[in-house]
């Protein structure tokens, strides 16, 4: 006698779970309205971080300067100072540093986002 049968289960959240992991994995295409979102993120986050961490680099060695003018720690007033000063002249050219990387790079993508812009628009 033979056993002809037949077994079939489904299960919508596994093939839903199969299918997200499965999307993880396909090369995705990048279209031009896509490519120049990315261009423009690209533009107003450039410079940000580079000027942020010289900023806190520098505020950082101020705090700590203003630590030994306070008292926190044993020091003399020269390294109050010598810190203070130090920390000051490392903060200010955080703002020029993010200007110059921002603009450098609007410059070089520039001609990229406005020929995608014309492709789009027409």
């Amino acid at each position: 006698m033979e056993n002809n049968t037949f077994s079939y289960s489904y299960s919508a959240k596994r093939n839903k779970e199969i299918e997200s992991i499965r999307q993880r994995y396909i090369p995705k295409e990048e279209d031009k309205l896509q490519t120049l979102k990315r261009l423009d993120g690209r533009v107003s986050r450039a410079g940000k971080i580079e000027g942020i961490c010289v900023g806190v680099v520098g505020a950082l060695i101020f705090g700590v300067g203003m630590c030994f003018g306070l008292d926190v720690f044993a020091g003399e007033k020269w390294m109050t100072l010598a810190l203070c000063g130090l920390g000051a002249a490392i903060m200010i050219p955080a703002y020029p540093i993010y200007k110059g990387i921002s603009r450098r790079t609007r410059a070089r993508l520039t001609p990229e986002i406005l020929r995608l812009s014309d492709e789009l628009m027409n």
